[in-house]
């Protein structure tokens, strides 16, 4: 088992003091917004076997069965088919979605073909990947997923009374309820900038009235969230189609599984993600990037429905798991206490753990020993030996499913 070095990713968006906290480190005033654990290429984590720090990609790399095990190489190929993040979210990340695998490989063939680069900022397809995420909070966070019914969509804008939105209504009321969902995006994205601008900026002050007026409504966390999209990013045209998503507030603990073709968006907090290894988004708005709407209205699902929020399943072994449709990752949540039973974790593939609060003993077959502390984490190759967890915190855990 060896300890990481990962690095932080200091995107606008981000923090300035959550990762550092979660680190015990002192903030440096600059955002940091995503701390990668992992063996992705773009910033792989280091591990040192007595020759200096490596990137764990190139250590895979170099023996893949002996690191990941024969089985995940059959199966998943000769690298670490995830990612692992801790992702501390200030302001509000972009309104995207993903493509299905078959929607990633005809989109990046294509690109390939038409000799795009892959850096070229008007790219959809960086890989030929699909990119189904996992979010677990670690505090209080809210974030945009999912679709809400079109009728509840319009009984909301309705109660904003901004003249803007009246074609929206329109369309969410007469039209079926996924061609209401299409037409509006649609319309959304591809009306006049200036127009767009005024309408977002009647909606934030619309929205803050709201909110000033009846702050215990049943409505105030959608205000609420919405304002702050849109006091980030006014006059951006995904503020409006931010409306038509349902805003989630997860408490510590508690999770989102963002599968193809479901908008979201993170709005604020702090949270361990997990993803298939690729870098494919496309964007509905809330930045100033890219937005290709004619691909977009291809990829996302129009359906309307509940956000799916997720809680941890325990097994008998202690084990909280976040159960997932698919088998790139799988993570899972220990709580460890000073007097409770001993838990383990098996060596069949390979995993990262991370531990987000104490202090936990990692104690291998060999007698091999490893304390991680609050934001400390460490890869453990596939084995096929137990390793046992000691101590008193949480520890995240990140693997496959075989």
């Amino acid at each position: 088992m060896d300890r990481l070095a990962n690095t932080v990713r200091p995107y606008a968006w981000g923090s300035t003091t959550a990762i550092p906290a979660l680190l015990g480190e002192q903030p440096t005033g600059e955002p940091q917004a995503e701390l990668w654990l992992g063996a992705h290429p773009g910033d792989s984590s280091r591990v040192d076997r007595g020759a200096g720090q490596v990137a764990l990609a190139e250590v895979i790399a170099t023996d893949p069965v002996g690191e990941l095990g024969e089985a995940a190489v059959e199966h998943f190929g000769p690298t670490l088919p995830f990612l692992l993040k801790v992702l501390a979210a200030e302001l509000p990340l972009s309104l995207q979605v993903h493509p299905s695998r078959a929607q990633a490989q005809a989109g990046f063939a294509a690109e390939e073909a038409a000799g795009l680069p892959v850096e070229a900022g008007h790219r959809n397809y960086k890989d030929a990947n699909h990119k189904p995420e996992l979010i677990c909070a670690l505090d209080e966070f809210d974030g945009l997923c999912g679709f809400r019914d079109p009728l509840a969509t319009a009984d909301l804008m309705d109660r904003l009374a901004v003249p803007g939105l009246a074609p929206l209504i329109d369309l969410l009321r007469t039209k079926p309820a996924e061609q209401a969902l299409r037409e509006t995006l649609a319309t959304v994205l591809s009306t006049d900038p200036a127009v767009v601008a005024v309408t977002v900026k009647e909606l934030a002050e619309a929205l803050n009235r709201q909110l000033a007026a009846q702050p215990a409504s049943p409505h105030a966390l959608e205000w609420a969230g919405y304002a702050y999209a849109a006091k980030h990013f006014p006059g951006d045209p995904g503020v409006l189609a931010a409306l038509l998503l349902n805003v989630v507030r997860l408490q510590p603990g508690e999770a989102l599984y963002l599968g193809a073709g479901v908008p979201h968006a993170y709005l604020h907090g702090t949270g361990v993600e997990i993803m298939a290894n690729s870098d494919n988004v496309l964007r509905c708005g809330l930045t100033p990037k890219h937005v290709d709407v004619p691909e977009l209205l291809k990829v996302v699902i129009f359906e309307a429905g509940d956000p799916g929020v997720l809680r941890p399943v325990a097994s008998e072994d202690g084990e909280e798991l976040f159960p997932v449709p698919i088998d790139e990752f799988r993570l899972s949540r220990f709580t460890l206490t000073a007097d409770g039973p001993q838990r383990t974790v098996d060596g069949r593939t390979a995993q990262i753990l991370l531990c987000t609060e104490g202090a936990v003993l990692l104690t291998d077959a060999a007698g091999g020993r490893l304390e991680l502390t609050r934001g400390q984490s460490a890869y453990l190759p596939a084995t096929g030996t137990d390793t046992l967890l000691t101590g008193t915190g949480v520890l995240f855990r990140a693997t496959v499913t075989l």
